[in-house]
């Protein structure tokens, strides 16, 4: 599946489309595109969930490539997180952009020689504000779309929806978020490497949809998922934010970044 255009980026979709998002957005693959994409971009599907992954001699061709979600552990020990994981080790490697949303983060963290597990208390579900560090706004200004300089605030607000989460990042790697729940919301890896634990991809709707999913299938108690509904309501992900640093990143370099 490929959306034409000039500089090639690829999705590695970790998770197979919910019907909701299939019927409203085309299947998760669109969302991604939506929220990262620019007129110009070509970007191209490999459903690694279901064993397609990219052809070694094509990596050169990519700009980028971004990793999905999952309801899988990045800890876990089925072949294709083990040939993921391969993978991303190689891109490492080869020094290309890689950004990892959620289980993204996690098995980048995996891969790279971190380590990821349950979280000590529980589920995150909802919008949560995460702290950056000092360390991100080494980075500098990240222009806004009409290429004017603007500082992003000290902190952001973002959809999440985990119950893993990394426990120590790989050595060499920088910290650069961290939340009242989780200690790392976001780190970087040298110049090529990024993961958020969030969904800066998520609408809110999808989330609803998402836990009114985990609801029916007992994953979450009815108590804790009425709550994050009620929570999601009243809450907004900062997403022109994190759509700008994920874009910068992928796109500009972190050097241009901000």
């Amino acid at each position: 599946m490929k959306v034409e255009g000039e500089k090639r980026y690829a999705v590695l979709l970790a998770a197979r489309d919910s019907e909701y998002v299939k019927k409203v957005y085309g299947g998760y693959f669109n969302v991604f595109v939506d929220a990262l994409g620019d007129e110009g971009d070509k970007w191209d599907l490999f459903r690694v969930i279901e064993g397609d992954f990219p052809e070694m001699d094509e990596l050169c061709n990519y700009e980028g490539f971004v990793i999905s979600g999952s309801p899988h552990d990045a800890y876990g020990h089925e072949y294709w997180v083990l040939q993921l994981c391969f993978l991303l080790q190689t891109l490492f490697a080869m020094q290309k952009k890689v950004l990892g949303i959620c289980f993204g983060c996690q098995v980048l963290c995996r891969a790279l020689g971190g380590k990821v597990a349950k979280s000590y208390s529980g589920w995150d579900i909802g919008v949560r504000k995460v702290r950056l560090s000092e360390d991100f706004y080494s980075y500098g200004l990240l222009s806004d779309d009409d290429g004017q300089d603007e500082i992003i605030p000290p902190a952001l607000s973002i959809i999440e929806c985990h119950q893993d989460e990394v426990w120590e990042v790989p050595v060499g790697a920088q910290i650069l978020a961290s939340s009242d729940k989780t200690g790392v919301e976001m780190f970087t890896f040298g110049d090529y490497i990024l993961g958020i634990q969030g969904h800066p991809e998520y609408t809110k709707d999808i989330l609803h949809n998402l836990i009114d999913r985990l609801l029916s299938d007992n994953s979450i108690e009815r108590g804790f998922g009425e709550e994050a509904k009620l929570q999601l309501m009243e809450a907004e992900p900062d997403r022109k934010y994190w759509e700008r640093i994920c874009k910068g990143f992928l796109k500009a370099g972190w050097s241009q970044l901000q």
